[in-house]
This record gives structure tokens, sequence and C-alpha cells, in this order.
């Protein structure tokens, strides 16, 4: 059996991810920062009849303690991590006149250095596994930055770039990190992005298309199981990819940052919102 852990279980990818990886036959630590909003995974594990599988612990990762004790009950209770996927992470939407200094630190802190601590920590428990695998949850805001999600798109940047480095880092201890890349999906990011924000009662047009955009996007978006089925493929694969590109125009991005002019994504992205 293999051991994967995944962070911000309690709901979205990361619930459903555990529910895959469990009837995949993984056991899973499946951490949350408050362990009684785990009721609803409970329940879909008990309907599988594999609890057996399921190990709830609390876990902020932004917090030292909660991950040496998250640590330290992996270790005793199975001496090794095959699969860590950092899931856990929000979307701080806003103009940069919008985002105080403390949420910008706050979002970094979450996304980037949350994730940098989780896998810093777990690589001795990786190191133990005969493959071990990172899996850490980009976007496509990681490919290209927007406007009214500069905060998150510079800490999905972060995450690329971090991936990217301790890929080669790792290959040589036989433990491979791949990147999930996914586009709008139903989830309540979005709708937590902008919720604190008013987006009626001010003059800027680029603002309101914005807004208009992303609840459209999120009218529309795919369907997340996508994406809790791809971690599987990931996690079966005998030579993972760096990047999985995933949803709705998320290839088609992938590419044409890549490969068209700056100038010509900006002249198009500005004609799109305004």
């Amino acid at each position: 059996m293999r051991i994967a852990l995944v962070t911000g279980a309690n709901s979205g990818f990361g619930m459903l991810m555990t529910v895959e990886l469990i009837k995949a036959g993984y056991a899973v630590i499946a951490t949350m920062r408050d362990i009684e909003k785990g009721t609803r995974l409970q329940q879909e594990i008990a309907k599988l009849d594999r609890l057996a599988n399921l190990h709830i612990r609390k876990l902020e990762v932004t917090n030292e303690e909660d991950i040496m004790l998250v640590y330290q009950y992996v270790q005793e209770q199975f001496a090794r991590l095959d699969v860590l996927i950092n899931n856990a992470g929000y979307s701080q939407g806003g103009f940069l006149a919008d985002i105080s200094m403390e949420n910008w630190k706050l979002q970094q802190e979450t996304n980037v250095f949350g994730t940098v601590h989780m896998t810093q920590a777990f690589l001795p428990l990786l190191e133990r596994s005969q493959r071990g695998q990172i899996i850490n949850l980009s976007s496509v805001s990681g490919i290209m930055g927007l406007p009214g999600l500069s905060a998150y798109c510079a800490s999905k940047f972060a995450i690329e770039g971090f991936s990217e480095g301790i890929r080669l880092e790792l290959r040589s201890k036989n433990i491979y990190v791949s990147l999930i890349e996914p586009a709008s999906y139903q989830t309540d990011i979005w709708k937590k992005a902008f919720e604190k924000l008013d987006p009626i009662n001010h003059s800027d047009i680029l603002k309101d298309n914005v807004f208009q955009y992303v609840e459209n996007s999120a009218s529309s978006a795919g369907d997340p199981k996508e994406v809790a089925a791809l971690v599987i493929r990931i996690c079966e694969s005998k030579y993972p990819k760096l990047r999985y590109p995933i949803g709705k125009g998320a290839l088609f991005l992938s590419f044409a940052k890549k490969l068209v002019p700056w100038r010509i994504i900006e002249w198009m992205v500005l004609k799109k919102l305004r």
C-alpha cells in the first residue's frame, strides 16, 4: 500500500483527491486546518468501506508545530511517505491598489512558503520511498499573470519556479516533482477570492469587466473530479512529467505563452476585458 499526504483535504480538489486515492488503494493522511470540517470526507470514505485507510490530521501549512506533529505521526505510523500533494492554498483577488501589504504577505505565506515548508519537512520520509512523488497545485495563473489576480499569480509563478528547481535536485533520489495547472473549475476558490471586495461603486471599466469575467468563468467551469482523476494518473505513471495543464484553455494558454509575442497576448487580453 502506498502512502499519500494531501493538504487542504476538507473540500474542493483536496477532498476529491483523497477520495480517489483511497479508491485506488492508497492510505491517505488528509490534513486540514479544522478537523471538524472533515465530516463530509469521512462520510464519503465510509461509503467505500475504507475508513481504515483515512487518517485525518490537523495541519495549517503556515504553522511549524502542526507540520512537525503530522511529520511525527506519519513517521510513527508508516515510517515513509510515497506521495506528497501540496494542495492547500487560496486566491486573493483584487487590483494592486485594493490589496493591503498584510494580505500580499499572507497570500505568499500560505501558497508559497506553506508549500516549501511542507516539502522540506517531509523530504526525509519521501527519500525512504522506493519512488517518491511531490505534486504541487499550480494554476493557469502560474502560466500567465492576469489583472485582478496579481497576488495569486505571483504565488503560483513562485510555485512553478520552485517545482522546476527541486525536480532537477531530486531526480537523482528517485523522487519525481510534478505540477498540476488547472484552468477554472467548480470550486469555491474564485468566489472566496473576490467576496470581500465590492465589484460595484467604482468607475474603472477594467475592474467591472474582470469581476464579470470571473463570474462567467465560474458558472461555466469544469468538473473538479477531472483534476482528482489526473492525480491518480500521475501517481500511477512510471515517469511522471513536470507539467500537467488541465481544463478549458489550459493547454492552449501554456503553448501560447511560449510561442506568441507578449504584445499580442496583451492586446488579446485587454480587448477581451474592455
